[in-house]
């Protein structure tokens, strides 16, 4: 393995390429809920009406990180957005930290943390900071994964309450966390160790979908039609897979299957395992048939292996190692390129509606009635609430008119 600080640095500077340019965004859409979210349940004596919100609950560490945030540094999109990137950088190195795994191996693992560090399908986890707790609850599920399998190779109850208390603070992430009990108990099969130490996983993450299900009525994806147990989870977590595929991942399964070979057989079917447990917590949602960008960060990072898997391969076999570097250079710019030019632009839209509004209250002390608004009207709210301290505040459609009022319509401005 050459110097760890090398391939860190280098780690790093590629999660900079990739997401350095949004550093800058202003704040997006759902950012101001995240944000009053972290003033209404942050501060430690509110602690106990978080644990009553059978959703809000399930994201406590992303709400204590944006409060602790805001406390440090204010309302300011830079270092909030910043946070999201050095979270992703962290996450980087867990990826790089399953080379200590002899089913990987260093040399697998970093070309994959390379390939993670830049890829651009799930961008939206880190360039939306409302996305927060999918880059928590990566970090914790893969933290934990890999204190259970030092676990495994040594048996030292240290390990598996590391193990444990990193299943439990996933849990407080994000829903998807239960992720966690299937794959430990497969890399426990793989290792060929007994399965009976992962049963207090699934105990716990039956006892979190119970406690939330018992909680139904108030649990807001419960009754606002986005989820249901009765979408077509299996064809929607298919086509989101063939997406993280395409093309780069499609590429190096050919090179690896044409070699016929048992192990890079095994490879794919791990990997591909791998991104369908990942994905199957959130393809029961029933308005796309593929899952958003910002779902895939745990999933990706089992396309990140299969391509590390074949550029290792191929540079091992072909005639000139200088081809298959650059071919490798290649798909890492053609990563950095897309985020640049196509979802950059992108995000920059996103960001236009809440900024438009903000710059027509600059001056204005007030009501504020508004048309035409492409977000729900809570972003609205809480965008006027904390960027104007509350000098501004919404009126609703059936209330009187008022002189002093000011009139937003959106989809003006927008033609503008």
């Amino acid at each position: 393995m050459r110097p760890l600080g090398l391939r860190i640095a280098v780690l790093g500077s590629l999660c900079l390429l990739a997401y350095g340019p949004f550093l800058p965004l202003p704040l997006i859409s759902d950012d101001y809920i995240q944000i009053h979210l972290g003033r209404l349940y942050g501060p430690w004596d509110q602690w106990g009406n978080l644990a009553h919100d059978a959703l809000y609950r399930c994201r406590a560490t992303s709400i204590l990180l944006t409060h602790w945030t805001e406390a440090f540094f204010g309302v300011d999109a830079f270092p909030l957005n910043l946070s999201s990137l050095v979270l992703h950088f962290l996450n980087t190195l867990l990826v790089l930290l399953a080379g200590s795994w002899h089913r990987i191996g260093w040399r697998v693992s970093f070309p994959a943390a390379c390939f993670f560090a830049a890829y651009q399908r799930p961008q939206e986890a880190v360039v939306w900071y409302a996305a927060l707790p999918e880059l928590l609850v990566f970090g914790f599920v893969i933290g934990g994964l890999l204190c259970w399998l030092r676990y495994l190779d040594r048996g030292t109850p240290w390990w598996y309450s590391a193990a444990l208390g990193c299943f439990l603070f996933a849990l407080l992430s994000k829903e998807s966390a239960v992720v966690f009990a299937p794959m430990a108990a497969g890399l426990a099969w793989m290792e060929r160790r007994s399965l009976r130490p992962a049963i207090p996983f699934f105990l716990l993450g039956a006892a979190y979908f119970a406690a939330a299900h018992s909680a139904r009525d108030q649990h807001l994806h419960f009754n606002d039609g986005t989820f249901s147990l009765t979408a077509p989870f299996l064809f929607t977590a298919a086509r989101s897979i063939g997406r993280l595929y395409w093309v780069w991942g499609l590429v190096a399964t050919v090179v690896l299957l044409r070699t016929r070979r048992l192990a890079h057989f095994q490879w794919i079917a791990m990997a591909t395992t791998w991104m369908f447990i990942a994905l199957l917590p959130y393809s029961f949602l029933t308005y796309q048939n593929a899952v958003p960008s910002r779902h895939t960060y745990i999933a990706s990072a089992g396309i990140a292996f299969i391509l590390a898997k074949a550029f290792v391969f191929w540079k091992e076999q072909a005639p000139s190692r200088h081809l298959v570097t650059a071919v490798m250079a290649v798909c890492l710019l053609y990563q950095l390129g897309y985020l640049w030019l196509y979802k950059y632009p992108q995000y920059v839209e996103r960001s236009r509606p809440t900024e438009e509004l903000l710059q027509a209250v600059a001056t204005h002390r007030g009501p504020v009635r508004i048309t035409c608004f492409p977000y729900a009207a809570e972003v609205a709210q809480r965008a006027l609430e904390i960027s104007t301290r509350g000098k501004a505040w919404i009126v609703s459609a059936h209330e009187e008119a008022s002189p002093r009022e000011l009139r937003f319509d959106g989809c003006i401005r927008r033609q503008n």
